[in-house]
C-alpha cells in the first residue's frame, strides 16, 4: 500500500470513528495533493507526497509562532492537533546525535574546513537528509560545526 492510499484509508476510519478533526487534517493533505496534480499535471508518488506533508507540517510550525505572537493559544493547539495527525506519515526524523554524525561525515568527505564552505555542506546534506531532518535543523548543526 502506497503511502496515499494509507492517507485515504485513514480518512475513512476517521469518518466512520467520527474523529472530525483528524478527519479534516487529512483532507487538507488530500486536496493539497489533488491541487499539486492538477497544476503540474503529474502522479504523485511517495517522495512527492512526502514533500507534500513536511511543507504542511514546516506551514503548520510557521503559524504556530504567529499565533503565539498573537496570544491565540486556542489556534496554537489546532495547529499541533494538525502537525501530530501528519508526523506518523513522515520517515522517522534524526536525534541531534545522529545529524551531528552525518554532517561531520559531509564536512569530512567534502573537506570543509570554514563557514565559507558552508553551501558545499549544505547542498549534500539537503540532498542526504532530506525527509529525516527539517532543512533549519539542518542549518543550524553545519553552522555549529563549522562555526
Amino acid at each position: 500500500m502506497n503511502l496515499r492510499e494509507r492517507i485515504n484509508l485513514d480518512v475513512k476510519n476517521a469518518m466512520k470513528a467520527k474523529e472530525t478533526k483528524k478527519r479534516d487534517a487529512l483532507r487538507l493533505l488530500t486536496s493539497a495533493f489533488k491541487q499539486i496534480e492538477v497544476d503540474e499535471r503529474k502522479e504523485l508518488n511517495d517522495d512527492d507526497i512526502i514533500k507534500i506533508i513536511q511543507k504542511q507540517v514546516k506551514s503548520r510550525n510557521d503559524s504556530i509562532a504567529q499565533y503565539k505572537k498573537a496570544g491565540r493559544d486556542d489556534l496554537v493547539q489546532v495547529e499541533i492537533d494538525e502537525i501530530a495527525f501528519y508526523m506518523p506519515y513522515l520517515p522517522a526524523q534524526l536525534s541531534d546525535d545522529e545529524l551531528s554524525s552525518t554532517i561531520k561525515e559531509i564536512i569530512t568527505k567534502v573537506g570543509a574546513i570554514t563557514m565559507k564552505d558552508m553551501g558545499k555542506v549544505m547542498g549534500i546534506a539537503s540532498k542526504e537528509l532530506a525527509g529525516k531532518a527539517d532543512g533549519k535543523r539542518i542549518n543550524e548543526c553545519v553552522k555549529k560545526l563549522l562555526g
